[in-house]
């Protein structure tokens, strides 16, 4: 009978009599196949849902008594792997190695160490596309951009070509040993710094009087500095090209032709390299060598040294400068 009724109430025009009888039927076996409904039909189940709520607020209670804290599983290994010091090699011989590689270096390579490191940061921020515009405006020199003062020094330590980064750095790295032996590691990094300010503001008059506006980056015009300077100080030391080493001359004709080629390239209006800022950067070196040591280092040596102690933790001075 329950049969039935599930098929009148399933299609109540089927049964004879009037609409209004079909209506009272239909309500009256509606009624009674609520009724035995949850006899017939198979139980909801829950457990597994349930269940699974138990477990998960049960591990949450074992691991932590905050709510807010996540359920932390803890890795899975072997008995084996865990005592086995044999995985612990390649990170001893690596660590081993470091070390050796750090304290083989002089301190001028230690110095222009943290410069390189700088440098490719840098560089890798540049292949960030959201980074593109703070890029632009903080780390490119451009005497039309609304900031003006620091691109001054963060265009130093920019490069967006690799093979530019990667020249500049192996001149850096070539003179640092010299350059650092020379004025010592403050006077250095001071030189560094400034040259790299001074060559940049040479290229904004550069490019203001000539009306070439445009953006430069890189650290040519502080490396410029650096090599006149050394090239001033030590001109019969012999020099080489990277990919020519059997040619050498010395240091004072690398300075006269780098200087020759820059301010061609400046009068003749080449915009491969930024000429300007390179030759700023190494009249900088030449004339900071011959009178800015005197006239600039020499009066703040006293408070160099108390720096160069608190540095060292030691006796010591404010550098080797050039006498």
């Amino acid at each position: 009978m329950a049969s039935v009724y599930s098929a009148m109430a399933a299609s109540p025009l089927l049964w004879p009599g009037t609409g209004r009888q079909s209506r009272l039927i239909f309500h009256t076996v509606s009624r009674r196949g609520f009724r035995k409904a949850p006899k017939n039909s198979e139980p909801r189940k829950v457990e597994p849902e349930n269940t699974t709520q138990k477990d998960l607020a049960s591990s949450v209670n074992q691991t932590s008594k905050s709510s807010l804290t996540p359920v932390l599983e803890e890795p899975v290994i072997s008995k084996s792997a865990s005592l086995s010091f044999r995985r612990l090699v390649k990170p001893f011989v690596f660590t081993v190695g470091v070390n050796q590689w750090w304290n083989s270096l002089t301190e001028g390579q230690r110095t222009v160490t943290g410069i390189i490191a700088v440098n490719a940061l840098v560089f890798c921020l540049w292949r960030i596309p959201s980074m593109q515009w703070t890029m632009v405006k903080y780390f490119t020199s451009n005497p039309a951009s609304k900031t003006l003062c620091l691109p001054m020094v963060l265009s130093a330590f920019s490069h967006y070509s690799f093979f530019h980064m990667a020249a500049n750095m192996y001149v850096l790295w070539s003179f640092s040993s010299s350059i650092v032996s020379l004025l010592g590691q403050e006077q250095f990094m001071a030189v560094y710094l400034s040259a790299g300010v001074i060559s940049t503001f040479s290229s904004y008059l550069c490019k203001t009087a000539t009306g070439r506006l445009g953006a430069s980056l890189g650290a040519s015009g502080a490396i410029m500095a650096i090599l006149a300077a050394v090239c001033s100080k030590m001109p019969e030391a012999k020099l080489a090209i990277i990919l020519l080493p059997m040619f050498t001359f010395t240091a004072s004709s690398a300075l006269k032709a780098i200087i020759a080629i820059d301010s061609a390239g400046l009068i003749l209006g080449w915009r491969f390299f930024d000429h300007a800022a390179h030759l700023g950067g190494a009249l900088f070196g030449i004339w900071y060598i011959f009178h800015g040591h005197e006239l600039i280092w020499k009066k703040r040596e006293p408070l160099v040294k108390v720096w160069h102690n608190l540095r060292t933790k030691g006796p010591g001075s404010g550098g080797n400068g050039p006498s």
